[in-house]
């Protein structure tokens, strides 16, 4: 999944142990998306990956998301999670168009597909 905003906040950094006794670090961003109706969606990234995507508020992003949910004590927990960062730049322009194949042709050759 896609989701695509700005980003606003930077939440502070935390990080432990697990109980096998491997460290472990999570920043967490807060992303507004854009449209008539923005959304405020707290992400989290993991591990190396933070200073891998070093995001910064201001920037516009495209983050790959896993978003998944767990119980624990009755109660349920969801956690975005960002795997993949691209960079949007700020300007938005219009997307190139794909180059067509044009069915005209002044050979005798017939291009159509039928």
């Amino acid at each position: 999944m896609d989701l695509s905003g700005k980003v606003i906040n930077l939440l502070a950094e935390v990080g432990g142990n697990s109980k096998s006794g491997n460290a472990w670090r999570k920043q967490e961003y807060i992303i507004e998306t854009g449209g008539q109706y923005p959304k405020k969606v707290c992400v989290s990234i993991w591990g190396d990956k933070i200073d891998q995507f070093g995001l910064k508020v201001g920037e516009q992003v495209t983050l790959g998301i896993d978003v998944e949910s767990r119980e624990y004590n009755g109660r349920w927990y969801t956690e975005v999670k960002a795997f993949k960062v691209d960079r949007t730049n700020g300007g938005g322009g219009a997307p190139a168009m794909p180059e067509v194949d044009s069915f005209y042709s002044e050979s005798d050759e017939d291009k159509l597909p039928f």
